[in-house]
């Protein structure tokens, strides 16, 4: 294979695409809805109440209402000397939104039963409240009814509420803050990053393949290049493709929410500072010193305490092989169809190992040591995902290399047997390819 030949085709490809007003129109749009979407529901959540909900209570056991308390989203309005049904009845003429009816007390099981009568489903923030308030009322009922004095307050001074402050060591000893939450949401996000990729811009190459086939372009371009320099030209335009657009949503996404979130949630940023006196290396004293973190202070504290440097440069390794892999067997899917309907057949022994490493990715975070995380992350093509997933909890030295090289090897040895499939498959018309086809194609020399 000649080098130029591909750099001119990965040109072809690169600015065929990039060039398109549809490229650039969705690249600059999709960030700003996404962006928008995200302010939008920001400042939904933190100004959006929900209606008043007035709510009968015919309460039978006398222990329940006491504990009812007006707020601002539910007023409780006592009918104790009427009957449910009568209550219910009337729900519109009283312009009640439902009828709680509480049961006579039971006093030799201390207990008793509640149900809730509504025009229209109850949302779940409101039947929360009210169960509470329920259970409340029932225990301290039943804490009253053993007789001792001050057991109430003894059992309320016995409840712990422990915040339990995790930290890191590394092999010098030092240790950082961390909190594991940030550590699974990020395990997932990589991991659904790279699943999409791979099936949204692998399944972009197999068209472009079916495209350039079903209108005889290839016919044109196999008479001035070699079919497998063709091949990789066009994995590696599409691939620089979705790297330029990736890019351009995350840039225009992180600077419009961020400009959207001072000027709409400014106070969702005041913890940030906090964060930024947090630096890798300080010990566990200096960080109790400090003031107590709050949420925000704590996931920025963790994310800048996280080895980026390494994070990245393992990312681009299994991020690019991974994808390289992938688009190779697609290419050659798409060279051995003539139209996108037939390559249903053939493309299930491919979705099949990232839909298994897609569930793998998304159990590695809860255990990423697992047996099962382990073994997705060493096979080839569960790995690039698996791997990724499991990064930010941290992965040893043996494995990564035990791991790249496996995915480099097959890498290799599959973009072989790719090439000498399409090299054959795309200039095959008229007749539907079968396995068998891609099996005597593989043995031609």
């Amino acid at each position: 294979m000649k080098s130029r030949n591909i750099g001119i085709i990965i040109g072809r490809e690169y600015l065929n695409r990039v060039k398109k007003k549809s490229f650039l129109v969705t690249n600059f749009l999709v960030p700003i809805l996404f962006a928008g979407g995200l302010i939008a529901l920001m400042v939904v959540m933190m100004n959006t109440r929900d209606k008043v909900k007035n709510i009968g209570v015919v309460d039978r056991s006398g222990i329940v209402m006491p504990m009812l308390e007006n707020s601002e989203t539910i007023r409780y309005v006592d009918y104790g000397a009427c009957q449910p049904d009568s209550v219910k009845a009337r729900m519109d003429e009283w312009k009640l939104d439902a009828v709680l009816s509480v049961s006579e007390l039971d006093e030799a099981e201390k207990n008793l039963s509640a149900e809730i009568t509504s025009r229209k489903p109850l949302g779940l923030e409101t039947s929360e409240i009210i169960q509470s308030r329920i259970n409340d009322a029932l225990e301290h009922y039943r804490v009253a009814s053993y007789g001792i004095a001050d057991l109430e307050r003894i059992l309320q001074d016995v409840k712990a509420d422990v915040r339990l402050k995790a930290y890191t060591m590394d092999d010098e000893g030092k240790e950082t803050l961390s909190e594991t939450g940030v550590y699974a949401v990020l395990s997932m996000v990589l991991g659904i990053f790279v699943f999409m990729f791979i099936t949204l811009f692998g399944s972009m190459v197999m068209s472009a393949v079916i495209e350039e086939k079903s209108s005889r372009v290839v016919e044109v371009l196999v008479s001035s290049v070699k079919a497998t320099e063709l091949m990789f030209g066009k994995i590696i335009g599409i691939a620089l493709v979705a790297i330029t657009q990736f890019a351009i949503w995350i840039l225009l996404t992180v600077v419009l929410v961020g400009a959207g979130s001072r000027l709409f949630a400014p106070d969702m940023l005041a913890e940030s500072a906090r964060s930024a006196a947090v630096t890798p290396g300080m010990d566990a004293m200096q960080l109790a010193e400090m003031p107590e973190p709050g949420e925000l202070s704590v996931i920025l504290g963790t994310l800048h305490n996280l080895p980026l440097g390494e994070m990245v440069a393992v990312f681009l390794v299994f991020f690019f092989f991974g994808y390289m892999l992938y688009a190779s067997l697609f290419a050659a899917v798409g060279s051995a169809v003539e139209n996108e309907g037939d390559t249903q057949q053939l493309q299930i022994p491919l979705t099949i190992p990232l839909m298994v490493a897609y569930i793998i990715a998304l159990y590695a975070f809860k255990a990423p040591d697992s047996a099962v995380a382990f073994w997705g992350s060493m096979f080839p093509f569960t790995s690039p995902i698996v791997m990724i997933a499991r990064l930010p909890f941290g992965v040893p030295a043996w494995e990564l290399l035990l791991s790249t090289g496996l995915l480099i090897g097959t890498f290799v040895l599959f973009a072989w047997l790719s090439a000498k499939i399409y090299k054959v498959g795309i200039l095959m018309f008229g007749k539907k390819s079968t396995w068998s086809d891609l099996w005597k194609w593989l043995k031609q020399k």
